[in-house]
């Protein structure tokens, strides 16, 4: 019954904790039970069932419950089949999904070299407007996971193309993140080709892209800040936060600090 596995995957996470807190008297019953139970799950014929499996193994991943060597070896080859330009169109929507969500909980090495080549693709899929989306939605997370570098080399391509995309949704997608992927690139990125990039949308023909563009107007402009002089900086769970300098807070050490959050535009899109 699908609602027994899906029940089943409910209970993986808390059960995989007490092996953990436990591990001196079960060492190796997740990685012998449990996590291949995961893994199988990701392919159930069930969507709830796969639903719920896919939440336990992101839980796992959050409390690095998951060892390097199942992430490279089962997991991330698990979701670059069902991936796959031949895959199912269900499955594949629920990959790139997942692959999106899991950028952030993996290490650099593993996304860059494993999954990113993959995400790349998925952003020129011809076939499925659904997954294109969904890159489009997650791209300032993917360039935040893998770093500069790769952002410019292998990612910024990708996003002209999205911006471009005949759905107007997607260049809406890519308004909202704009921010995030700014944050990434080398101030020259930002100057030479992310801000007529940005003015294209803005001129977009459609008002709800151009709506959403106006909207990250300003995150984008504080991208160009010097953190050190603004205060500007991009916390962890992706807001922008303004702060006051670091002179004006010790010549009024009475005076309490005034600081302001700003919700990323990739925040907002979540």
């Amino acid at each position: 019954e699908p609602t027994v596995r899906t029940e089943l995957m409910e209970q993986i996470p808390p059960i995989a904790i007490f092996l953990q807190e436990s591990r001196p008297k079960f060492p190796t019953a997740f990685f012998e039970y449990l996590m291949p139970i995961v893994v199988r799950y990701l392919t159930d014929v069930n969507n709830q069932v796969r639903k719920a499996g896919q939440e336990a193994l992101l839980i796992l991943l959050e409390q690095d419950l998951v060892a390097q060597s199942d992430i490279e070896n089962k997991v991330c080859p698990i979701l670059l089949d069902l991936s796959a330009p031949d895959s199912d169109d269900e499955y594949k929507v629920e990959a790139v999904n997942i692959i999106c969500k899991m950028a952030s909980l993996l290490s650099r090495t593993t996304v860059e070299h494993m999954l990113l080549p993959r995400f790349c693709e998925l952003c020129s899929d011809g076939k499925l407007f659904q997954v294109r989306k969904i890159c489009a939605a997650n791209f300032g997370d993917i360039c935040n996971a893998v770093g500069q570098e790769a952002t410019e080399r292998l990612l910024i391509p990708k996003f002209f193309e999205l911006c471009s995309d005949s759905v107007w949704g997607m260049r809406k997608a890519c308004a909202e993140c704009f921010m995030a992927v700014s944050y990434t690139t080398s101030p020259e990125v930002r100057r030479s080709k992310l801000s007529p990039l940005f003015i294209s949308l803005i001129s977009d023909t459609c008002r709800w892209v151009r709506q959403a563009a106006f909207q990250s107007l300003g995150p984008f402009i504080s991208t160009f800040a010097n953190p050190s002089s603004a205060g500007l900086y991009i916390r962890e769970d992706g807001t922008l936060s303004i702060r006051p300098p670091a002179q004006d807070v010790n010549s009024n050490p009475c005076q309490p600090s005034n600081n302001i959050t700003v919700m990323s535009s990739s925040a907002n899109a979540a």
